[in-house]
């Protein structure tokens, strides 16, 4: 299992989530339809909760790390993201399961939470490898990782149940390690 880590750089400040965060969290779940497009459910305190304990039984497994989104200009947490389907043997992870308040949502805060996470995956944990997999429906979500620099391989079509026992299609997108280099200095040249 990976030892926690606290990343921070201007006006964000990712802490590994624990459960004293529901306290945090808990306004900003209100906020957010996380079932809209994804099969996790934040809607009522007992549901936020029970996220937590799987986000920290999968840390215990070492599969997952997660954390809590603070905007360091206000001090308020405004959200919850992770490293989460951790494969040590092949190196690779995803980013996902995030969710943030939305006032900071088009302030360019979720891009800089993404390159303190892609940094950390590519030149501290030294992964080969970050997806992300995203609804094909989520087009403002699409979009923010496409900004990111990272590639779509591929759809797959059908693979998770979402509310009302819709099945959506997840769109999968990747960061090679190689790549990194090249997208840190184009699409994060603020943030170096």
């Amino acid at each position: 299992m990976r030892k926690s880590i606290i990343l921070e750089k201007n006006m964000v400040k990712l802490i590994p989530l624990e459960k004293k965060h529901t306290q945090a969290l808990w306004p900003v779940a209100q906020q957010v339809d996380l079932y809209q497009y994804g099969s996790n459910d934040v809607s009522t305190q007992e549901k936020l909760e029970a996220y937590i304990v799987t986000a920290l039984d999968e840390t215990k497994q070492g599969k997952a790390i997660p954390f809590a989104i603070y905007n360091t200009s206000t001090n308020t947490c405004v959200g919850s993201t992770r490293f989460g389907h951790i494969d040590e043997k092949n190196k690779v992870l995803h980013i996902g399961w995030t969710w943030i308040a939305p006032a900071v949502r088009g302030t360019g805060f979720n891009h800089q939470m993404k390159f303190l996470m892609l940094n950390n995956a590519f030149e501290n944990m030294e992964f080969e490898k970050v997806e992300f997999r995203i609804d094909e429906r989520n087009i403002r979500s699409r979009k923010a990782v496409e900004k990111l620099g990272a590639t779509l391989e591929g759809i797959l079509r059908k693979n998770v149940v979402t509310k009302s026992d819709f099945r959506r299609s997840s769109c999968c997108y990747g960061i090679l390690k190689e790549e990194w280099a090249e997208i840190k200095q184009t699409n994060f040249k603020n943030y170096i």
